[in-house]
């Protein structure tokens, strides 16, 4: 695994990012940050995905170097310096066969890690009902539904069960549901919503906030009391400078304040990770309403307590 961690000028711009976040957590007196979306994953599997971002995918082109590529002790480590106190591992396959080892990863992960909420996924494959209920049985406290890169339709009858019994858990699911960066063949709106008329109930995070398609992704989190949206990679400059979150629905975020949750995408950004906090800060949107993305809502929904 390669270790960046020890170049000197990342060292100092860490240093800045710690004290910010520091500087939030005191003036807000919230017990931490809680990331509902940050990436742990096998070595191999996390080498993969930089690689993609680097040298294979269609991302190349926008210049997205990955900031925190470092030992999983060391980003670790870091996270806890930042004050991030709970976060969920958020593995997720591209293919099928994947799930379920991935599932036994997160679950050890877990265990060893008690700052990491227990986290699994699953794939539409012959066998997913049994490895997501044995998930369930295990403590699983959050899932992850990558439909853009795996590809996936989410109505698809092999996750009929799978969503059913994620209903009757009120597990909150994270899902790359949204279009952005590079739209899939299921994204987009129309797949998620059809799947939300037939298990209303179920407890959705859209990540990155539905980007680009936000106003649509608003809506869906006031029609339905359980959709809720992370903040992942939004408002920053880097996604504002592509897919910028409009003005008008500034006013939408104050309306489902309880419903807008902390996300990064750490590791996998190309930025400092206090950007994001600091995006959410110039919204200017209030330190309740910051207290609430930044801590409680996330919190409400993984906490283990």
């Amino acid at each position: 695994m390669r270790d960046l961690a020890t170049n000197p000028n990342n060292a100092d711009r860490d240093q800045r990012s710690i004290a910010y976040t520091r500087w939030v957590i005191e003036t807000l007196n919230i017990p931490g940050l809680s990331d509902i979306h940050v990436h742990f994953m096998p070595d191999n599997v996390m080498e993969k995905v930089w690689n993609y971002f680097d040298k294979e995918g269609p991302l190349v082109a926008r210049k997205w170097p990955i900031r925190y590529k470092a030992t999983t002790q060391n980003r670790l480590q870091l996270l806890s310096k930042l004050g991030v106190v709970e976060f969920p591992s958020l593995c997720y396959p591209h293919k099928a066969k994947m799930a379920e080892w991935l599932n036994d990863w997160c679950t050890d992960f877990a265990v060893r890690h008690p700052n990491v909420v227990h986290s699994a996924t699953f794939f539409p494959e012959i066998g997913v009902v049994d490895y997501v209920t044995k998930s369930l049985t295990e403590g699983c406290r959050v899932f992850k539904a990558h439909i853009q890169v795996g590809r996936y339709d989410p109505r698809d009858p092999l996750l009929q069960e799978v969503w059913e019994l994620i209903e009757l858990s009120q597990l909150p699911v994270i899902t790359h549901c949204g279009s952005g960066p590079i739209p899939g063949p299921f994204t987009g709106i129309t797949p998620i919503r059809e799947v939300l008329g037939n298990f209303p109930k179920l407890k959705i995070v859209v990540a990155h906030m539905g980007s680009p398609q936000y106003e649509e992704f608003l809506q869906l989190a006031t029609d339905f009391a359980n959709v809720h949206l992370d903040t992942t990679m939004t408002f920053t400059p880097f996604t504002e400078a592509t897919d910028p979150f409009p003005y008008k629905l500034v006013p939408r975020l104050r309306e489902l304040e309880d419903k807008i949750i902390l996300g990064t995408d750490f590791p996998n950004i190309p930025y400092e990770y206090d950007i994001q906090i600091r995006s959410l800060f110039n919204l200017g949107l209030g330190e309740e309403w910051l207290a609430k993305v930044l801590w409680y809502n996330g919190h409400r929904i993984i906490s283990k307590g």
